[in-house]
């Protein structure tokens, strides 16, 4: 059963051969940590902001895929990290989780058109939830703004999500570390899943753009809506412990999946 986690909050780059560097410094880390799981943000393969994504883009069999299958091979962990994926015309914001028995994708299924970005001008939406099995517990995986979504969330409780990953790139402004905070525990207490949510590290340089680079406090939280572990805004690897039968423990004093009417 999987028990250890790493959430590496990262600052990628317009670069992602660099990018590919920070996710093997990082893999490592976590895995000798002991965690199973690491974790990255959204847009690791290229940070938004930092150039068109279609110049970057390859296929999931691609060498900048094939190069984070290789880290997590050494390492001997499962590595989710985010990439973007050619798609007529656009390109798809992808969440690549592989290593450890398994090698899946997920594409974003809801797509940043808010607070003055319009990420649907260059990215076509995912429309499949993922659903995988690591350690023996059941895991979902989601992207950014997929976490104002409860029902994808839910969804994926009901196929037996007992963790469920959210891999972002948060857009700072006012209210908005509070904002990745609160939803991050009500999505936990939406579906009664632990949330391992990881976003990008709040960025030392000013940008004119618009394009959310992230704002840190990546945090790990519970079925019962607390805060197991958090970071700050800078870059760091937070590691911590997870019990998954405390998902049925939960949903016996909470069973909001089971009274639900619509």
């Amino acid at each position: 059963m999987l028990s250890r986690i790493s959430l590496a909050q990262v600052t990628s780059t317009p670069d992602p051969k660099d990018n590919l560097a920070i996710v093997e410094e990082y893999t490592t880390r976590a895995a000798d940590a002991g965690a199973r799981l690491v974790v990255f943000p959204e847009a690791m393969m290229r940070c938004f902001g930092g150039g068109a994504l279609a110049e970057v883009a390859e296929p999931v069999d691609g060498p900048w895929a094939d190069a984070v299958r290789s880290i997590a091979e050494r390492a001997g962990v499962t590595v989710a990290a985010g990439m973007f994926t050619p798609a007529d015309g656009r390109v798809r914001n992808t969440l690549l989780v592989t290593g450890g028995g398994v090698d899946a994708h997920y594409d974003k299924i809801h797509l940043y058109d808010a607070f003055g970005f319009a990420e649907s001008d260059t990215v076509a939406p995912g429309d499949r939830p993922l659903l995988l099995e690591i350690d023996g517990t059941r895991v979902g995986f989601t992207i950014c703004y997929d976490i104002r979504f409860p029902g994808l969330f839910q969804a994926l409780a009901t196929e037996g999500a007992d963790l469920i990953v959210v891999s972002a790139s948060w857009g700072d402004g006012p209210g908005k570390a509070d904002q990745w905070q609160l939803l991050a525990r009500a999505r936990a207490l939406d579906s009664t899943t632990f949330v391992a949510a990881c976003g990008q590290a709040l960025p030392t340089t000013p940008t004119d753009s618009a394009a959310p680079r992230g704002v840190g406090h990546s945090l790990a939280v519970t079925p019962d809506g607390k805060v197991l572990a958090t970071l700050g805004t800078t870059p760091d690897l937070l590691t911590t412990d997870i019990d998954p039968s405390r998902v049925t423990e939960v949903r016996k004093t909470l069973p909001v999946l089971a009274n639900r009417k619509y």
